[in-house]
């Protein structure tokens, strides 16, 4: 009993001074890849219906909720690459979605979004382009 006790510990020991020696590695911000797109007005063209819709973008997270426009909805990071990012969403009351944005180029970007709005499921696929000021 005593003899495992001290196993144990010694065991305790070694891990934490792994974990505290190990180098901690530097990390990007969080969805860095919508931070350099270029700011101001974008033009969203939907393949399904043709349908256009202007989303002046700030900061690249208004490409996120194209269904869901209000703000307070709560985001969690599902993939962050440097070309494309996922993003899982849920807004209290009026549903969810996922969203993915694949980056080709500062001005042009495709859209992917799934999700819930008001009950009713939605999917959507498009490209967003960047038109000029907002």
């Amino acid at each position: 009993m005593v003899r495992e006790r001290a196993v144990r510990l010694a065991f305790a020991a070694a891990a934490a001074f792994f974990a505290m020696s190990w180098p901690v590695a530097a990390q990007a911000p969080e969805l860095a890849m919508l931070d350099q797109l270029d700011k101001g007005n974008w033009q969203l063209r939907l393949r399904t219906d043709g349908s256009q819709r202007s989303i002046c973008v700030r900061t690249g997270r208004e490409l996120i909720q194209i269904r869901h426009r209000q703000s307070g909805c709560s985001h969690f990071v599902v993939q962050d690459e440097p070309n494309e990012v996922t993003v899982q969403y849920t807004c209290r009351g009026d549903g969810y979605g996922r969203t993915t944005i694949r980056r080709e180029g500062n001005a042009l970007v495709q859209i992917r979004s799934q999700g819930i709005q008001g009950g009713a499921p939605f999917s959507l696929e498009g490209e967003a382009r960047r038109t000029g000021a907002c």
